[in-house]
């Protein structure tokens, strides 16, 4: 998009590009979303930026009516491959937090300054600065949904001092660490007085028609007993799962009906830094920030897949809240899956229902008496011969996969679909997919569906049983 065809989207008000790129107003010093409901500016006054963090760079602060740094992130870092998607993904994952911008550049496999340069060009900020935007909305959050003390938001959010998180929450918000709790309203006190016990209340925002019903059919034909449970009747379901994060547990709870462009979620953290994490992974396991406006125009062409998409808008290919978990149950299948987290997942220290465990990490099976090819799965993981991370460059991670015994293409292109979130993928073999790249994870969802009139519940024919707990084969997706 050029200048005008932005600025013809802002005066529009065109909710369908937040987060597509943000427009900043020179004369008030604050930065929006497309659609803000504002008076449009004179375009002689507007400049657009990339990235919310390239506007915060650049002086402006964040508009108090809608919220830019709230909406979805650019659709464009759920589909690119190449190093600037990656380091997107990375960030988001919170890489930059837990290891700085060598750790980010060393996962990359680039130098430091060339990751710099690279960010800086294309998105107007470089990591830091995309890192310390993300500080900031997470800071926000936990100032308006808890009452934990500021001192602790202030580390919880990343930042490395209180006086950093003063300093730039005044400049991204224009208010005090006070005031952004107060501004949370009347109804706050009783809000956080429940997040105490049912855990941060959350809105992950979608961009577009959102299919939720398929989503939450998927995972409930799926569940892992002690690690995930969907309760609730169709419609009105509840999706909860435990979470193995980098600092510690924890449970989600995510709502499948929805007030408005968003999923309800709680997290109850077992410690506060794993929040940002904890959020882009359930992103990606719900597919939130998907393009459902380009999937649907490009797969309503075929006509075998226009009546679908015309009676159900925003399908999405669901993704995977812990790519290692989703590879081994790919793997062995789902009974077996089940056993495996009886025998060797961790216990929780404070179960919830019927979570109680969370899926055994790579190092453990590693180590498992299981089938050798589970083994070798599980080491390569463990030692990085096999990376699944938000970053992992896809080819070389199914070349890889390819390599391990016991998994074939098939296996191979489930895992890359899901784990890593590659939205042109059929691990099927469906008959003429070629036609719905770069969306084929998104049309063979439709047609598999479309074949048998209910949620497609079978893994690849071929794909293995590894486990030796395993009787039979069975399903992963």
């Amino acid at each position: 998009m050029d200048e005008e065809t932005r600025y013809e989207a802002v005066s529009s008000r065109d909710a369908r590009f937040d987060g597509e790129f943000f427009f900043a107003v020179e004369t008030t010093g604050i930065y929006c979303r497309p659609s803000c409901p504002a008076v449009t500016p004179k375009r002689k006054n507007v400049r657009f930026y990339p990235t919310a963090a390239a506007a915060q760079t650049n002086g402006f602060r964040a508009c108090r009516r809608c919220r830019p740094d709230a909406v979805p992130g650019s659709a464009a870092w759920n589909v690119r491959a190449d190093v600037v998607g990656r380091a997107m993904r990375m960030i988001g994952d919170g890489v930059v937090d837990r290891e700085g911008v060598p750790g980010l550049a060393h996962r990359l496999g680039y130098s430091s300054r060339q990751v710099q340069r690279q960010l800086n060009a294309e998105l107007g900020a470089g990591p830091v600065a995309l890192a310390r935007a993300q500080r900031a909305h997470t800071a926000r959050i936990l100032l308006q949904t808890t009452l934990l003390p500021v001192t602790e938001i202030a580390f919880a959010a990343g930042f490395s001092s209180v006086r950093q998180f003063n300093d730039t929450v005044r400049q991204i918000y224009a208010r005090t660490p006070s005031a952004l709790r107060a501004e949370a309203g009347t109804g706050l006190g009783a809000a956080v007085r429940e997040a105490r016990t049912t855990g941060i209340p959350l809105r992950l925002a979608h961009r577009g028609p959102y299919a939720a019903g398929d989503v939450f059919d998927l995972l409930a034909a799926h569940t892992v007993a002690r690690v995930e449970e969907v309760s609730g009747e169709p419609g009105a379901r509840t999706h909860r799962r435990t979470l193995r994060l980098p600092y510690g547990t924890a449970i989600a709870a995510v709502d499948e009906r929805s007030a408005g462009n968003w999923l309800d979620a709680r997290l109850h953290l077992t410690d506060l830094r794993d929040l940002t994490t904890a959020v882009q992974r359930l992103r990606r396991l719900f597919d939130l920030d998907a393009d459902p406006y380009a999937v649907d125009e490009l797969l309503a062409a075929d006509p075998r897949l226009a009546p679908d998409v015309a009676a159900r808008p925003g399908v999405r290919s669901p993704g995977a809240a812990d790519a290692e978990e989703f590879a081994v149950r790919a793997l062995v299948g789902h009974p077996a899956a089940g056993e495996l987290v009886a025998a060797y997942g961790k216990a929780l220290d404070v179960p919830c229902g019927g979570l109680t465990h969370v899926f055994p990490e790579p190092d453990v099976l590693a180590d498992a008496d299981v089938d050798p090819s589970l083994r070798a799965l599980a080491a390569a993981l463990a030692d990085g011969g096999v990376r699944l991370d938000a970053g992992a460059d896809r080819d070389e991670a199914e070349q890889a996969l390819l390599r391990l015994p016991g998994i074939g293409p098939a296996t191979a292109a489930l895992i890359r679909m899901r784990a890593l979130g590659d939205p042109d993928v059929d691990p099927y073999g469906t008959p003429g997919a070629h036609r719905w790249r770069p969306w084929r994870s998104y049309g063979v969802r439709r047609a598999r569906r479309r074949q048998d009139g209910q949620p497609q519940t079978t893994a690849p024919s071929h794909a293995p049983v590894t486990s030796r707990h395993a009787k039979s084969s069975a399903s992963t997706e």
